[in-house]
């Protein structure tokens, strides 16, 4: 027989002063060319994470297939997502709006010029070689796990 629930508690609410939190590098096994983040929120309870990235012209993230769907805004500068629009992708320019369906793959994620950009993950990303095999899986844990790891480092470094 099981229990009857009778009351859940609501996950808090936050804010986070995007300006006031610091830059971490995005680790260099997913990206180059300099890629800052700052993750803004997780949620245990739909699996998903938020972040906004500093993206320096040139840089790029590494292969990698979204398990479940995503939403960006790109706010500064462009974003080419597949290839870019020349190769059968997207060319997002800001002020841009994307949506990435679960199962995407993304071979490279390339900005040409200075950007910027705020996304939410529902789920985690896996890192690839050429041939799909995985590197790394990356979702909410992970995500927070190393965002708290660079807060320590911060925290150690400023001691």
């Amino acid at each position: 027989m099981s229990e009857m629930i009778t009351h859940k508690t609501m996950i808090p609410e936050e804010y986070v002063q995007i300006d006031q939190i610091p830059w971490a590098p995005f680790p260099e096994a997913f990206s180059e060319g300099g890629i800052r983040w700052k993750l803004l929120h997780v949620s245990p309870e739909m699996g998903a994470w938020t972040a906004i990235f500093d993206c320096p012209a040139g840089s790029s993230f590494a292969a990698h297939i979204h398990i479940g769907p995503g939403e960006y805004f790109l706010t500064r500068g462009r974003m080419d997502v597949r290839g870019g629009k020349e190769a059968g992708g997207d060319t997002a320019v800001a002020p841009g709006y994307g949506y990435e369906s679960a199962n995407a793959r993304h071979d490279k994620t390339y900005f040409p010029e200075d950007g910027e950009f705020y996304m939410t993950f529902l789920g985690p990303l896996v890192f690839i070689k050429p041939d799909a095999t995985p590197v790394a899986v990356v979702g909410w844990q992970e995500a927070q796990g190393a965002w708290n790891a660079f807060l320590e480092d911060q925290k150690s470094a400023a001691e």
